[in-house]
């Protein structure tokens, strides 16, 4: 019964801990003023009739804090790079050389970084309900092994533990989102 117990709450962290593991790859994705290629990650370009990431058909560098440059594998992609960009609407402007396509990353406005901060800390918020989810189906597990047999004591226990993980999982999302308003608000 131990081992069913140890078991559920494994699963709960492991759950638990893939939700900070998105919430911090998305967070990566907001771009606070200085050049970070993470941007553009979620941005899908058509190659060859599949909507593929700008990273899986272009090389892209950050030279300085306030240039990037995005290197496409084959040439003929330059311009359905240079039209993802736009419509992504990422708040760049990408300047295309026939070789290349450079970006020139502009400081966020004020209005601008408070919208990011917003969004960082609705991303967080989804983090927190996904931990406290993990936490609930786990409780629910444990709750109806009780009624098959299993001792109240070790389910009392399990949720003291997993308890203690969802409050660890949560801290671990505030420090994350500290950080990148932080990051956002720094000019």
């Amino acid at each position: 019964m131990i081992e069913k117990a140890k078991e559920i709450i494994a699963a709960a962290k492991s759950k638990m801990n893939d939700a900070v593991d998105y919430l911090d790859e998305d967070l990566k994705s907001y771009r606070a003023g200085k050049a970070n290629t993470a941007v553009f990650n979620p941005v899908m370009v058509n190659y060859y009739g599949s909507m593929t990431p700008i990273p899986q058909v272009a090389s892209i560098t950050a030279p300085d804090a306030k240039t990037m440059i995005i290197q496409p594998w084959e040439k003929s992609m330059l311009h359905a790079i240079e039209k993802a960009i736009i419509d992504a609407n990422l708040g760049f402007t990408p300047q295309n050389n026939g070789e290349s396509i450079r970006i020139n990353v502009p400081a966020l406005t004020e209005e601008r970084r408070k919208e990011l901060v917003k969004k960082s800390k609705a991303a967080g918020e989804n983090a927190k309900v996904s931990v406290r989810n993990a936490r609930r189906d786990a409780i629910e597990t444990l709750k109806k092994l009780q009624k098959t047999g299993m001792p109240e004591d070790i389910v009392k226990d399990s949720e003291t533990s997993i308890q203690k993980e969802t409050d660890a999982f949560s801290k671990k999302i505030d420090e994350l989102l500290a950080a990148k308003e932080k990051e956002i608000m720094t000019v």
